[in-house]
């Protein structure tokens, strides 16, 4: 009777959903430019509540950034039936900075997760992980895009090659995250490795955008390009785990409340972010490295949750074996209070980064027969140069870690629009891209999604 009446309540309750996201849609649409403020608003919520409504598909045992990577493309797509409330806010400046604050906030929250010691013991591992899956999709995308598209200018060719070296961290970290994977040392050694191929593919393109402009590059920019991200890298981790307990034992004199804990984790996370962008690194790579360092030891200077005091009282004259349990619980639970912070901002901001992404897909591409072909090729050779990377990853599940490196995602999105805006990517080199980044990022979760489950099971 009681299953019944929640299979009720829950059928009652996406009804109410359904019905309030029909009765917003129309009004944001109809509203305009008449309070852009206002406007923006209405739009959170909407996207808030379509993600949420995306992850029905979790009950299909599918992570929930698919449901709002695919929901985005869903809601992108709509002018097709000419259905046009979305195209609004495809390009909206406020959107598009809450997004990418979201995608910097979750690999913070990826980096908190994530154990610095564990990852140093695969560091050698990801390090490899890492080149196979550079040089790999790089020299594959150059030769077969010459291949399949003779006659074009070589800086296309470069650039092809280029966006196939990304990997889109971010859609990788949520996966193994949503399934509680991140301990891992699939996990640890794909997480080391994205953000090694990242700053690699970063200096790839850095390297491709000069000399699109001078026509050559000198070995000593890209001896000064390569410096500046490894310098950063190893600066970022050492003086932050150097600095970070003096900072928080000095802003715990204020105060230490759970205020102030929040205040200082979020700041290392945008300094840090910020940190990156200055050496030409992209602002994830920044907030990944604030989330290692800050360690739980930085804030044992802050009071404790108080929930956790209350526990310890009442179970006070409880028998030793209960108490240290206990007590083995709320000191798990107290080193992990940052990430417990932090993750209502997360659940604030994350989804709306995926839906904005999944609304910059045009499916029109699709429609092509020739493009379609050529991209289905180039997205075969794409998770071609990444599954080969796995190979690298020692004793482990080499398909996870091959898996787990594939999605370009907006790191491939970016370089697609480099390449554009430089004038070297042409409108049909720019769909391939597209298309292939589309299929990388929309295969790549449940793929990986069953063999995590597979893995478990076994």
């Amino acid at each position: 009777m009681l299953k019944k009446r929640n299979s009720f309540l829950n059928r009652f309750q996406w009804i109410g959903i359904s019905a309030l996201i029909v009765f917003l849609i129309p009004q944001a649409y109809a509203s305009g430019g008449n309070d852009s403020i206002a406007m923006g608003f209405l739009w959170i919520a909407v996207f808030l509540l379509l993600a949420k409504a995306s992850s029905l598909i979790e009950k299909w045992g599918q992570p929930a950034v698919l449901g709002e990577l695919v929901m985005g493309v869903i809601l992108g797509n709509l002018v097709l039936f000419g259905i046009g409330w979305f195209e609004s806010v495809k390009h909206d400046p406020i959107l598009f900075f809450l997004a990418e604050l979201g995608v910097v906030v979750l690999l913070f929250q990826i980096g908190l997760e994530s154990n610095i010691q564990e990852m140093r013991k695969v560091g050698l591992r990801a390090f490899w992980v890492a080149i196979l899956g550079v040089v790999t999709p790089f020299v594959l995308g150059y030769y077969v895009g010459m291949w399949l598209m003779p006659g074009l200018d070589t800086n296309a060719y470069l650039f092809l090659g280029a966006t196939l070296t990304a990997t889109s961290v971010g859609i990788t970290g949520r996966v193994f995250r949503d399934l509680g994977k991140l301990q891992t040392r699939e996990a640890q050694i794909v997480l080391g490795a994205a953000v090694i191929d990242d700053v690699m593919g970063l200096i790839i393109l850095a390297v491709v955008i000069a000399i699109v402009k001078t026509g050559a590059v000198s070995t000593m920019e890209i001896g000064t390009i390569t410096a500046k991200a490894f310098i950063f890298l190893v600066g970022a981790l050492f003086l932050g785990q150097l600095l970070a307990p003096y900072i928080s034992r000095f802003f715990s004199l204020i105060h230490t409340g759970v205020g102030m804990k929040f205040t200082i984790a979020i700041s290392f996370c945008l300094i840090f972010a910020y940190l990156a962008y200055l050496v030409h690194l992209a602002p994830i790579v920044g907030a990944f490295a604030a989330g290692l360092m800050l360690v739980p030891v930085h804030f044992k200077a802050f009071d404790n949750p108080a929930i956790t005091t209350e526990i310890e009282t009442a179970v006070k004259n409880a028998d030793t074996k209960t108490q240290k349990e206990v007590k083995g619980i709320l000191d798990r639970f107290n080193d992990h209070h940052v990430d417990r912070l932090v993750e209502p901002l997360g659940h604030f901001l994350v989804p709306l980064f995926f839906i904005m992404t999944g609304l910059q897909v045009n499916l029109e591409t699709l429609f092509d027969l020739k493009i379609l072909g050529i991209a289905l090729v180039i997205t075969i050779v794409a998770f071609i140069g990444k599954l080969v990377s796995g190979l690298a990853a020692g004793s482990v599940n080499k398909w996870i870690v091959g898996w787990g490196m594939a999605p370009r995602g907006e790191v491939g999105l970016i370089f697609a629009m480099i390449g554009k805006q430089l004038g070297v990517v042409s409108e049909e080199v720019f769909s391939v891209i597209i298309i292939m980044v589309i299929l990388t990022t929309l295969l790549t979760p449940p793929i990986l999604n069953y063999l995590l489950r597979k893995q478990q099971s076994a």
